[in-house]
């Protein structure tokens, strides 16, 4: 089997289950999101396997045009697998709540399609993670965007989560008419779609060549949510459920990124526009890192708290890329989603039993649970970069690349950003520890969330004493 029939398979998959769950009406729907984590489990392995045979990897002529399983595509795929997996999984313990904001009953009647659409989404993950055109580009992120469209609204009974969607629903379209136009204009200065032949072109330093490509960053900076494209983050992650929260928070970033790197990365290291893609993104860092975290700081909603973390960790990565540090990029993800799942299984687990995503319902958790208490806060500790975490690590590298690289105001921005998250991520641990609980019952932890929670508790601190661990992943 060819590695270019995975994503065909993944789309196969969810037709299955969809098909499955319209025609079959098994009894408990809720079973779809495992047996979706179990496929692509079997998809996962088939890509690492895949990966090590060259002549799995060869492309038809019909296809090379527009995809690729060369470059960085095996990372962000398995990136995008394992994201979609971890969703469907925490989408299994947050069934309560769906099924709550979807039927008059409290059943599951109208939860089937939910549980196929991050499959779907996770195709198209893994198409743009292979694409080589703008074109293909385009298409894929269309399909993941149109269905993160869908899940965001899906509690139709919640009123926040219909405003998310709506939210998230024109800023989308505003994004992909910034793509659309930029790629129009790259056309124009190049004469090609095709990054590839991009790459191999003598690149000029033309104001149609950089106004094309600033429209696509500004584009690139919904996906992946950087200044000046932010404004629909903590919105639409408070609204939305909170798997799917994750997801947008993660996976859908990762392939921004992955996307970024494809496009950017020719005109990066070209002569003639590497030092104006630089600036460019080196300001967008900038912006992004003092938005994120200076809003950071007034929250009381963990939601929200999260999402304005997640604008701050995408200010980080946008400095590794604007000096075309790509493995640190990598790195960087790969933690983010180790701390990030970590705080959302969490998050998820407070919602069902409380029913309350504000920091006041953490309130006291180092009694009620002290296992799960300990676990966010080595959570808190890797998100602010304590050392011998697996945040310290990528934070430093950071650093490490940007410094004589950038200029002074963004280091020291850099710096004044990192030093604001440990104030609001404590606040956290402060809310674990000092405050009584509201609540004296026991918080139960069930089975996929327990092991979720240790394997991911494990791995931050693996991860802060052996970084190598993720490095030899990553690749170059």
């Amino acid at each position: 089997m060819n590695s270019y029939l995975l994503e065909f398979i993944v789309v196969g998959i969810g037709v299955i289950i969809l098909l499955w769950e319209a025609f079959c009406t098994p009894k408990n729907k809720s079973l779809l999101a495992l047996i979706g984590a179990g496929a692509l489990t079997l998809v996962l392995v088939a890509l690492l396997l895949c990966s090590n045979c060259t002549y799995l990897n060869d492309v038809p002529d019909w296809l090379s045009r527009f995809y690729s399983t060369g470059g960085d595509s095996l990372f962000f795929k398995s990136f995008a697998l394992i994201s979609t997996i971890l969703v469907l999984l925490m989408s299994y313990d947050f069934r309560s709540i769906l099924n709550k904001y979807t039927s008059n009953d409290n059943s599951d009647s109208n939860t089937g399609e939910f549980y196929t659409l991050p499959i779907f989404a996770c195709a198209g993950l893994m198409w743009m993670a292979s694409a080589t055109d703008m074109v293909s580009i385009f298409v894929s992120l269309e399909l993941v965007t149109i269905t993160f469209y869908v899940m965001v609204a899906f509690m139709r009974r919640n009123v926040g989560s219909l405003e998310a969607g709506v939210k998230y629903l024109i800023l989308g379209a505003l994004s992909t008419g910034f793509l659309v136009y930029g790629i129009a204009w790259l056309y124009g200065a190049t004469g090609t779609t095709s990054i590839v032949h991009m790459t191999s072109m003598q690149l000029e330093s033309s104001y149609v060549l950089l106004f094309g490509l600033a429209l696509i960053i500004i584009s690139l900076g919904f996906k992946v949510g950087a200044v000046p494209m932010q404004l629909w983050i903590p919105d639409v992650y408070q609204g939305a459920p909170t798997p799917i929260t994750a997801f947008l928070s993660i996976a859908s970033k990762a392939a921004g990124f992955g996307v970024a790197i494809v496009i950017l990365k020719p005109f990066l290291l070209s002569d003639a526009t590497g030092s104006n893609v630089q600036l460019i993104l080196a300001i967008m860092a900038a912006a992004t890192l003092l938005y994120g975290n200076l809003s950071a700081l007034s929250q009381n909603n963990f939601k929200r708290l999260l999402a304005y973390s997640s604008i701050a960790h995408a200010g980080f990565i946008l400095m590794a890329l604007s000096v075309s540090d790509f493995k640190t990029v990598k790195f960087y993800l790969a933690t983010y989603l180790i701390m990030t799942f970590a705080g959302f299984f969490i998050l998820n687990l407070i919602r069902v039993q409380d029913n309350s995503d504000e920091i006041d319902s953490f309130d006291g958790l180092g009694k009620r649970n002290p296992n799960l208490a300990l676990a966010l806060t080595i959570t808190m500790a890797a998100m602010a970069g304590v050392p011998l975490t697996a945040g310290f690590w990528g934070k430093l590298f950071v650093f490490k690349s940007t410094v004589g690289v950038l200029d002074w105001p963004f280091i020291i921005i850099a710096f004044i950003a990192a030093a604001a998250g440990f104030y609001y991520y404590f606040k956290v641990i402060r809310s674990i520890y000092w405050h009584k609980p509201a609540k004296e019952e026991a918080l139960t932890i069930p089975t996929i969330s327990k092991y979720a929670i240790i394997l991911f508790t494990a791995a931050i601190i693996i991860v802060g004493i052996y970084p190598k661990a993720i490095e030899c992943l990553v690749g170059n």
